[in-house]
């Protein structure tokens, strides 16, 4: 764990362990619910999607036990491959283990500060996976076309996403 300072309503709180999660019966395949679960949350028109994108949706947690990795994880992400033809889009989750404790404005400033976190958080719908850190592939369509647990590490699908981003550019250099 890192040395930093959470928000006010997060301090004297300590992270879960990984190991906590194991209750949640990783490793499982998702079912459509769990699939659809941002694809319900995400109000696109709150975005301009005038040009292909593809999106890693990940319902987040500040006291997590997986917090630290995937945030540095998902952030080098966004700058390896964003913002113009992928998107990580972050929805602050407290459903397990009230591990997101703070407000709006404390898991924003916080992320941002400790972690240098440049994609955009969003507030939850209430509707939740099984546990924090589930990931969710979208592709340029808005479908989902992957899903992964919290045990799954954002470098083991960073080359499915490169693959993505790939494709959408080497699509509009035949398109020229």
């Amino acid at each position: 764990m890192s040395h930093h300072v959470a928000p006010a309503s997060l301090r004297g709180k300590r992270p879960a362990e990984p190991r906590s999660c194991r209750s949640a019966g990783f490793p499982f395949k998702p079912d459509a619910s769990q699939l659809n679960f941002f694809m319900v949350t995400l109000d696109v028109s709150t975005r301009s999607w005038d040009h292909p994108t593809v999106s890693l949706v990940v319902n987040v947690a500040s006291e997590c036990g997986f917090t630290e990795d995937h945030y540095k994880d998902l952030q080098q992400l966004q700058r390896n491959f964003g913002p113009y033809h992928f998107n990580v889009l972050a929805f602050p989750c407290n459903q397990f283990g009230q591990q997101e404790p703070g407000s709006d404005k404390e898991i924003d400033s916080f992320v941002r500060r400790v972690y240098g976190v440049s994609f955009p958080l969003f507030k939850s719908s209430g509707k939740e996976p099984d546990w924090n850190f589930w990931k969710y592939l979208i592709d340029v369509n808005g479908k989902v076309v992957d899903a992964w647990g919290p045990k799954v590490s954002v470098k083991e699908i960073q080359p499915k996403i490169a693959d993505m981003v790939r494709q959408i550019i080497l699509k509009k250099k035949e398109e020229l």
